[in-house]
């Protein structure tokens, strides 16, 4: 039952992010896709994800116990915050951070965390900014 119940909540969401991406403006600068190509395509995978767990529920699902379900609404926070602190503290250090914490949690030491989450940062400035030339939140180091 609990699968049933989690693909209805799955569906509605996918539901509510086809009409929210319905309502995204059409920039000047439109390509031939448009921006509400990318949440369109995400809402499809979400809803046939759903639709799996709503006809071929498992029989007897088996639920993270609490401890994890607390690290899982963590990590959760993490990409909350992130996503709040992104625009005052610049892509290079939120996404530095949020990714050594992630990785830490997932089972990397400290000094190993810290420097995936420093190279995948700035890999993804570089290939995202430098080769692709896109913009990203700036900091207060000016990257």
């Amino acid at each position: 039952m609990s699968d049933r119940i989690f693909g209805g909540i799955g569906l509605m969401l996918a539901l509510l992010y086809v009409w929210r991406a319905t309502i995204i403006p059409d920039s000047f600068m439109s390509d031939a896709v448009g921006p509400r190509a990318f949440p369109y395509g995400i809402a499809a995978v979400m809803a046939l994800s759903s639709l799996w767990f709503l006809f071929k529920p498992d029989p007897e699902p088996e639920w993270p116990r609490a401890g994890r379900l607390a690290e899982i609404g963590l990590a959760a926070l993490v990409m909350i915050a992130y996503a709040q602190l992104l625009p005052e503290i610049g892509f290079v250090i939120a996404t530095a951070f949020a990714a050594a914490y992630l990785t830490w949690r997932l089972g990397s030491t400290l000094l190993q965390s810290a420097i995936i989450g420093v190279s995948t940062s700035l890999g993804i400035y570089v290939i995202f900014h430098l080769v692709l030339g896109l913009s990203l939140a700036r900091g207060p180091l000016g990257i």
